[in-house]
């Protein structure tokens, strides 16, 4: 199946931040109850450990992922572990909450554009649900950023170009209708966009199925990264690894010691 480059409404400038935020809140919740990016763990801390940080910069953070359900294992291993949220569309709200849970976590309040971002933010990237948003050339030039400026990445996708997950992904609006009542902060506006006017389900099903439709194989990150100019000078780590009944496709890519 071929990647298909099609628009989600949560990338989209005229979208509304409430229902984005709505959005956005449902992914951070669902990946954190269902623990999906637990396999993430072990990856992100070769990440730390191999470019001897204890920071972690989140971009494209969106109401926070899954950063707080993780944090508590990653702790283990990194004690000293900071991380910093960020967001083209910052949900100030989201972040502010995440942070008075965990004194680990803080934020930036002002866009973060993820193919410019600020020298001032240096730490191993993250990228959860968010590499897929980017056409291939964008894809490749976050890479190269990272290459050029000597600093860690780590992309996660919950999500693959396959039937199965999009399958999985057309159940979504039924995931969205029976949780809402849990996701906080409550919001009567977050019901009403749910169970009266249902937008927020049809956008979750529509970018849900479309993040399926243009998320990167392990084939075509390997062929991404083969592409890069000084890319040996990164180690990389590309792979798949089961979660539940899904994958978590991701990729690792560290600086070699000089």
């Amino acid at each position: 199946m071929g990647r298909i480059q099609l628009f989600e409404f949560e990338d989209l400038d005229w979208f509304p931040d409430f229902l984005r935020n709505y959005e956005t809140d449902f992914l951070r919740f669902l990946s954190s109850k269902t623990g999906m990016f637990n396999p993430a763990i072990p990856v992100i801390n070769r990440g730390l450990k191999s470019a001897a940080t204890d920071v972690i910069i989140d971009l494209g953070s969106g109401s926070g992922g899954p950063i707080l359900s993780l944090l508590p294992k990653l702790l283990k291993k990194h004690p000293r572990l900071k991380v910093v949220l960020t967001d083209y569309f910052p949900n100030i709200e989201a972040f502010e909450m995440l942070k008075e849970r965990s004194e680990a976590i803080n934020y930036v309040t002002r866009p973060v554009d993820i193919r410019k971002i600020p020298g001032n933010l240096s730490g191993l990237r993250t990228m959860f649900l968010t590499f897929h948003h980017f056409e291939p050339e964008e894809a490749r030039e976050i890479l190269q950023e990272s290459v050029n400026s000597k600093k860690p990445i780590a992309v996660f996708e919950a999500q693959e170009r396959s039937f199965g997950s999009i399958l999985a992904m057309l159940l979504s609006p039924l995931s969205v209708l029976l949780t809402t009542p849990f996701i906080g902060p409550f919001k009567v506006g977050r019901l009403l966009f749910t169970y009266i006017i249902p937008l927020v389900p049809l956008a979750v099903l529509w970018d849900g199925v479309v993040s399926s439709l243009r998320t990167y194989s392990v084939k075509e990150m390997n062929e991404m990264v083969s592409t890069l100019e000084n890319s040996e000078k990164f180690t990389w780590e590309i792979g798949r690894k089961r979660s539940g009944p899904g994958v978590i496709l991701y990729l690792l890519g560290t600086p070699k010691q000089e």
